[in-house]
C-alpha cells in the first residue's frame, strides 16, 4: 500500500483560489503593453510606470501620505457625524423625516461642484480637502448605520422593553451590535470613497503643493503619462490595502455573525 500523501498545510490557499486572479492580471498586463506599444500617447509602458515608482519612491510615499491623511481624517469626521445623526434619526421619527431629505440632497449634489466653494471659504490648506473627503463618505455611513440601528428584531426589542431597559442599554447592548454588519459594509465603500474625495479636492485646489491629486494634475499638464499612472497605481494600492484592513477587522469583530460563516 502506498503511503498517504502529506496533508495540506493549515491555512494553505488552493491554486484554484489565486490562479484566476494571476491569469487575469497577466492577460491585462499583456493587453496594456500591446496598447502602449502602438499608442504611447494613450498609455505608458508598464516598465515606465514601474521605473517611476522605483526611481522616486520617497516622492510618491510623501504625496501618498498627504492624500491618505486627508482621506482618513475626513472619513473619521464623517463617521462620527454619521453615527450621531443615525442615532438621532433612529430614535425620533420626526427627526428622521426632517434630516433624511437633507442628507439625500447633499448626496446627490456633485462633490466636484462643492469642492471649489470649500476652497474659497476655507483657503488652500488641508481643511477643505478633509471636508470634501468627509462629505463624500458621510451619506453611505449615515444610511447604513441608521438602517442597522433600526434592524433589531421586534421580539428581542420587546424583551428589552419588558425588563424596562433604558434607551442607553437598548442602544449599546442591542441596536449597536445589530448595526455592526451594516457599519462594516458601509466602511468597505467609504474607505475608497474617502480617497476619491481627497483627490477631487486636490484637483480643485489651485496652488496645492502636495498630494497625489496635485501630482496627477501637474503631470497631466506636462504630458507625463508615466507619472500620472504611477500616481494612479499608488491610489489603487492604497485602496486595496484599506479594504483589506477593514475586511480583517470585520472578520475579527464579527466572528460571531452569520455573515462571516465559511
Amino acid at each position: 500500500m502506498s503511503p498517504r500523501a502529506p496533508r495540506a498545510r493549515a491555512g494553505a490557499v488552493h491554486p484554484r483560489v489565486w490562479a484566476p486572479t494571476v491569469v487575469a492580471l497577466l492577460v491585462a498586463g499583456a493587453v496594456w503593453e500591446h496598447v502602449a506599444r502602438d499608442n504611447p500617447y494613450v498609455l505608458p509602458a508598464l516598465r515606465a510606470v514601474g521605473g517611476q515608482l522605483v526611481g522616486e519612491p520617497l516622492f510618491y510615499l510623501r504625496n501618498a501620505w498627504t492624500t491618505l491623511s486627508e482621506a482618513l481624517l475626513g472619513l473619521a469626521i464623517a463617521a462620527l457625524a454619521a453615527f450621531a445623526v443615525a442615532v438621532a434619526v433612529s430614535e425620533s421619527a420626526l427627526l428622521r423625516r426632517a434630516v433624511m431629505p437633507l442628507a439625500v440632497v447633499l448626496n446627490v449634489t456633485p462633490v466636484v461642484a462643492i469642492a471649489p466653494a470649500l476652497t474659497v471659504a476655507f483657503g488652500f490648506g488641508v481643511l477643505p480637502k478633509v471636508l470634501v473627503a468627509a462629505l463624500t463618505t458621510f451619506f453611505p455611513l449615515l444610511m447604513n448605520t441608521a438602517t442597522g440601528l433600526r434592524s433589531v428584531p421586534r421580539e428581542v426589542l420587546q424583551v428589552f422593553r419588558t425588563v424596562h431597559a433604558s434607551r442607553w442599554d437598548v442602544l449599546v447592548r442591542l441596536r449597536f451590535p445589530s448595526a455592526l454588519p451594516y457599519v462594516f459594509a458601509a466602511l468597505r465603500v467609504a474607505f475608497p470613497l474617502s480617497l476619491v474625495g481627497a483627490i477631487v479636492a486636490e484637483f480643485t485646489a489651485p496652488g496645492a503643493s502636495a498630494g497625489l491629486g496635485t501630482v496627477i494634475s501637474v503631470a497631466s499638464a506636462n504630458s507625463q503619462l508615466d507619472r500620472v499612472f504611477a500616481s494612479i497605481a499608488c491610489l489603487a494600492l492604497m485602496g486595496v490595502l484599506l479594504l483589506a484592513v477593514v475586511t480583517a477587522v470585520e472578520r475579527r469583530v464579527l466572528s460571531w455573525h452569520a455573515s462571516q460563516g465559511r
